[in-house]
């Protein structure tokens, strides 16, 4: 089992800067696949980006140059750097994991944080 913690969310003006945090607890870390996804009120849920148990990186093309997604092996932790913000990033923002290879099915989920990004 793997329980995922969201926090970091908070309000910011466009151009802003914000910085999420999912804190992971339960099975071994490194061997897990993470991803973050957002939700914005009536749209479907959209994967930001992900980052496998090698390190590598997947970024959707909304947020390319904009957000840097990383991982603390140590700590557990799983990071969302978002730079250069706009009101089309406000959403609730979700923390995902999964030990399935593909890293396209995602078994763990956590409740979200929300951000919101004025103009």
């Amino acid at each position: 089992q793997v329980f995922l913690v969201e926090s970091g969310g908070g309000s910011v003006q466009a151009g802003g800067s914000l910085r999420l945090s999912c804190e992971r607890s339960g099975n071994r870390y490194s061997s897990l696949c993470m991803a973050w996804f957002r939700q914005a009120p009536g749209k479907e849920r959209e994967r930001v980006a992900s980052i496998d148990s090698g390190g590598s990186t997947q970024y959707a093309d909304s947020v390319k140059g904009r957000f840097t997604v990383s991982k603390d092996n140590a700590k557990n932790i799983l990071y969302l750097q978002m730079n250069s913000l706009n009101p089309e990033d406000s959403a609730t923002y979700y923390c995902a994991a999964t030990f399935r290879a593909s890293c396209n099915s995602w078994d763990y989920w956590g409740r979200g944080t929300q951000v919101t990004v004025s103009s």
